[in-house]
């Protein structure tokens, strides 16, 4: 399957020419002897009701470079910055107050006479009964076949809008960041959050030529993404899906 790659540039802009380059949320350096992809470099930021993400990888996160060895990565918000609300693992462990997680992983679809790699992002919200992850309520199951809009790739570098409107979700003026890369200390950042005030509705991770909205998503006769709900695709049949590793 030959792979469909995006070209995006991403510019964290405040709508003038002269805004400054998009500073990082968090970097990180893996080991050499690192086998599974790891972010790198992230970017994320509210954009109108979406969190809007840019997640460089340490090697291709997802297809055949990677085998059984693809990208199994959580990112996880604190949406109200409030350790009593969301995931609960104990006081001194930085994941707790997490309400929602973003795991995005390299899988592959086993159909009869094939089988797809595809990068796929689950979405779970998470509240004071979850002891895990896993305990979270589904809000999304994206993959950048069938959610264009809201999954598109690059090379390493993973390009999300990750809606927030869930009416259960926290909201509040900063975002805490949790990654937790392999065998390493978990890493935390602040960010602006969906009640930081106006300054949030200039926001644009993603920039096509036109500075109008995602790379070629317009030219492919897709609405442009704001805040708009991903749609599975027409007509798509149930499909059976592994994670690999």
């Amino acid at each position: 399957m030959k792979r469909l790659l995006l070209s995006l540039t991403c510019t964290l802009a405040a709508g003038t020419s002269g805004a400054a380059p998009p500073r990082s949320t968090f970097r990180y350096s893996p080991p050499a002897d690192e086998e599974r992809p790891v972010i790198v470099d992230a970017t994320i930021a509210p954009q109108g009701s979406d969190f809007a993400m840019s997640l460089r990888f340490s090697k291709e996160p997802w297809g055949d470079a990677c085998k059984n060895r693809c990208a199994n990565a959580t990112l996880l918000l604190d949406t109200d910055a409030n350790t009593s609300t969301g995931l609960q693992l104990g006081k001194k462990l930085p994941e707790t107050g997490a309400d929602m997680a973003v795991v995005v992983q390299g899988t592959r679809e086993y159909r009869v006479d094939s089988t797809i790699p595809l990068l796929r992002v689950k979405v779970r919200q998470l509240t004071g009964e979850s002891r895990s992850v896993d305990e979270g309520e589904a809000l999304a199951d994206l993959n950048q076949a069938q959610d264009p809009e809201r999954v598109q790739l690059d090379e390493t570098t993973v390009y999300l809008l990750i809606d927030a409107t869930s009416p259960t979700l926290p909201s509040a003026r900063k975002v805490r960041v949790i990654y937790h890369p392999p065998a390493a200390k978990a890493l935390q950042a602040t960010i602006a959050g969906m009640l930081s005030g106006g300054s949030s509705s200039n926001v644009r991770i993603f920039r096509g030529g036109s500075n109008r909205g995602w790379g070629k998503a317009k030219e492919a006769g897709r609405p442009l993404p704001n805040s708009a709900p991903a749609k599975p695709a027409p007509g798509s049949s149930p499909a059976h899906s592994n994670d690999n590793g």
